[in-house]
């Protein structure tokens, strides 16, 4: 169940949180997003795709390290951009295509349970 707007509402870990966020490269190069405006300026759009916002819970390792952290104290309906140095993403070498590369995301957290 959610939390009515009324209350505090920072992330911490075991939270649910619902986040929309864009991902992008130093360079402004967009590589993911749930929003679909956002996702219709890059390369990677699909049409089939649900762009909605991002589930997961906080502490469970479902997401990279570094956006887990981005996201621990926010609140909802909070917006703010992050850099994840590789170490905290993909690491510095591997087969992922963004190992080794610093990360930006934009991150609005929606909404939140726990």
């Amino acid at each position: 169940m959610f939390r009515s707007r009324g209350m505090k509402m920072a992330v911490e870990e075991g939270d649910v949180v619902e986040v929309d966020y864009t991902g992008k490269l130093k360079d402004g190069t967009i590589f993911d997003s749930s929003i679909e405006e956002k996702a219709k300026e890059s390369e990677f759009y699909d049409e089939s795709r649900d762009y909605e916002p991002f589930s997961f819970t906080v502490g469970e390792g479902e997401v990279i390290p570094g956006f887990e952290e981005g996201v621990k104290g926010m609140e909802v309906g909070e917006k703010k951009e992050i850099e994840i140095p590789p170490e905290r993403a993909y690491g510095e070498e591997g087969d992922h295509p963004l190992a080794g590369k610093t990360l930006i995301f934009e991150l609005e957290v929606k909404n939140k349970s726990g």
